[in-house]
């Protein structure tokens, strides 16, 4: 099981490198790193479970935050209307994303983060994501609002990019005026 033990922090050279492929089909080794990636996201948001096992919530994690550099992530979000979007993918890799731009207005955070870090962090508004489940099918699946942020920021991690490295630094709540405020 994984826990907050094994989650690298930032300033680790792992989460500032690229991932690499995961060669096709996983072993069964990755196939259990993938599998206990998307059990921490779905524990640690049961309150008694994080409790019991000090896990920080979190709505995804990708291999490189467990030290692992190959490009898998796991998302357990809902999005606006309650829907689930649960998903274990081996590389993931976005198709198409819209021009419109949207943004959390509490900001972003981390699970290798464990500062607070204020700032707008510009996202696409809508994406079509493909990658490989944990039975090896090929999925694609179209995102928007919130699913579509946390997709966004753990492909980041997978090419060495953190949420903070898209807010502007010289003004942080600086936004396009094109861009939708996005409530969590």
């Amino acid at each position: 099981m994984i826990t907050m033990e094994d989650i690298i922090r930032e300033g680790h050279p792992t989460l500032r490198s690229k991932a690499g492929e995961v060669n096709l089909p996983a072993s069964e080794e990755e196939r259990e790193i993938l599998s206990s990636m998307l059990d921490y996201v779905i524990n640690s948001q049961d309150p008694d479970k994080a409790k019991e096992f000090g896990l920080r919530p979190g709505i995804g994690l990708a291999a490189p935050q467990i030290n692992v550099p190959k490009r898998m992530i796991a998302v357990h979000v809902k999005d606006s209307e309650g829907k689930l979007y649960s998903y274990a993918l081996f590389n993931p890799k976005i198709l198409r994303h819209s021009k419109a731009l949207t943004y959390l207005t509490n900001g972003e955070g981390c699970l290798s983060v464990d500062r607070p870090f204020p700032g707008f962090v510009p996202r696409y508004a809508k994406i079509t994501v493909k990658g490989v489940d944990l039975n090896g099918e090929e999925i694609t699946v179209k995102l928007k609002g919130l699913p579509a942020i946390v997709f966004q920021h753990e492909i980041d991690h997978l090419n060495g990019i953190m949420f903070y490295d898209h807010i502007n630094e010289i003004d942080p709540f600086d936004i396009s005026a094109e861009a939708t405020p996005l409530e969590r």
